[in-house]
């Protein structure tokens, strides 16, 4: 991933840490890897933990963020959060997957897509 891409997907993280801390989400740790992959947030809502996807683009000249979860990430994603909750031995504890998608409309204004308990 170069550099640029990485500042871009920083920055989208940054949106969305703030936008779940607003809704009142407490974040236990933010680009957590395990193997090739990460998940860019894992918070808790009330007592539910959540693994968070988050997706951000300048515009939408190439699609909607959140259409590029694939079925392929999606089963990244689900993996990488299972090595989290074995790492930490969490057994009996409801979770779900989130997707935060957000992009910039022609007005320069950040709309921002929060689809819980995504996949």
């Amino acid at each position: 991933m170069n550099e640029s891409t990485r500042n871009k997907g920083s920055y989208g993280e940054e949106l969305a840490k703030k936008f779940l801390l607003k809704k009142g989400y407490i974040i236990l740790e933010e680009n957590y890897q395990y193997g090739h992959g990460e998940l860019d947030l894992i918070a808790k809502d009330g007592e539910t933990i959540v693994f968070v996807e988050v997706k951000y683009r300048k515009s939408l000249e190439y699609g909607r963020p959140e259409y590029s979860v694939t079925k392929q990430k999606q089963a990244q994603i689900k993996k990488i959060a299972r090595a989290w909750l074995y790492e930490r031995e969490i057994t009996d504890t409801e979770c779900r997957i989130d997707v935060i998608a957000i992009y910039r409309d022609e007005k320069n204004r950040f709309n921002t897509n929060h689809y819980e308990n995504a996949f």
